[in-house]
């Protein structure tokens, strides 16, 4: 049997995918609704292609509430990097948005285009990571974290809570923890 090539699917996922067979059991009511969730993940990755291409050319948008708007605005302003690798251990790693680390002050922005409310604990563990890879203690930093979503912006830094260095510390000990007993459990397996 000679079988038919399909390398433009490469890589990709079909809503109505084998691997994801539950919709098997929908109605036509589930579907929309699930469906529906699905272009809202898409239409929000393009969303974020759409900013970090916009932050890397240095194009603005209209100066409106709209949550796009004010984000890639103020990392522009800000001249902050987009999709950004931050790198523990191949088991804590993760891509900020937007960050900018320059004269002691850490910037991590994040976008956020769904109606679930976010929290800015991401924010956290992406500042934790930065410092457990660049070798910051965070009481020797200030750091102001953002999150934009539903056109607000949500703002952390040193002088809103006081505490938020203890936090960073805690949760670069959490990584270093769970980090170690990954592995260790990894090697118990082989």
């Amino acid at each position: 049997m000679q079988f038919k090539q399909h390398t433009n699917l490469d890589n990709q996922h079909a809503f109505l995918s084998p691997s994801k067979y539950h919709w098997v059991n929908y109605d036509i009511e589930k579907l929309d609704l699930v469906f529906g969730k699905w272009q809202s993940q898409i239409r929000g990755i393009r969303l974020h292609e759409f900013a970090c291409t916009a932050i890397r050319l240095g194009i603005k948008l209209p100066n409106t509430k709209q949550t796009l708007n004010q984000y890639v605005n103020d990392a522009i302003g800000f001249r902050m990097k987009t999709e950004q690798v931050l790198y523990y251990s191949e088991n804590c790693f993760g891509t900020a948005d937007a960050i900018d680390f320059r004269k002691d002050l850490l910037r991590i922005h994040d976008l956020k285009t769904g109606n679930t409310t976010a929290s800015i604990t991401q924010l956290e563990i992406y500042a934790a990571l930065f410092c457990l890879e660049y070798h910051y203690k965070p009481k020797d930093i200030k750091t102001e974290l953002r999150l934009y979503q539903s056109n607000n912006i949500i703002v952390n830094n040193y002088e809103i809570d006081p505490e938020l260095p203890e936090t960073i510390e805690t949760v670069m000990e959490k990584i270093i923890l769970f980090d170690k007993r990954i592995d260790e459990i990894k090697c118990e397996e082989l």
